[in-house]
């Protein structure tokens, strides 16, 4: 909605609260509830990926679960088009934990690629109930994520 001299944005109203707070209140996730709220994620993200938006900051905090327990992509405020000839994005961003590592190499990046990394992680969260890069220095953290060497196993049920 517009007038002549403003922009109004409606949004839907979403009473379940942030996915991260489910996590942090119940630990990891069932193997269903996981895979429900992850098919959810990658449905939404092909479809912002269909229309070439980018969101650059996924993470458990920007997924919202309205009453019915359905995910919403929130936090659009980083989400990027891409600007070059060559299809790549070139600014650093996203929350830390969640960024690809061609993102943090600073050399450009493809925008769905990083965005499907962050699923990955975000996967592994509602599997584990942990990330799986942690530290409290950003860039020893950027190097655990540059280097991924580590495997992780999670604990079956």
């Amino acid at each position: 909605m517009a007038s002549k001299t403003k922009i109004y944005m409606v949004l839907e109203f979403i009473t379940g609260g942030e996915l991260f707070d489910r996590i942090a209140r119940n630990g990891k996730l069932k193997e269903d509830e996981a895979r429900k709220y992850f098919q959810q994620l990658i449905d939404a993200v092909d479809y912002c990926h269909s229309r070439g938006v980018f969101h650059r900051d996924l993470k458990p905090e920007n997924l919202l679960l309205d009453s019915n327990g359905v995910l919403k992509i929130s936090d659009f405020g980083l989400s990027a088009l891409p600007q070059q000839e060559d299809g790549l994005l070139y600014t650093t961003c996203g929350t830390p934990n969640y960024v690809a590592p061609e993102v943090v190499k600073d050399k450009g990046y493809d925008g769905a690629k990083s965005d499907i990394w962050s699923c990955g992680v975000i996967l592994f969260v509602l599997m584990a109930g942990y990330l799986p890069f942690e530290d409290s220095n950003l860039m020893s953290l950027y190097k655990k994520v540059i280097s991924c060497t580590e495997i992780f196993f999670l604990d079956s049920d």
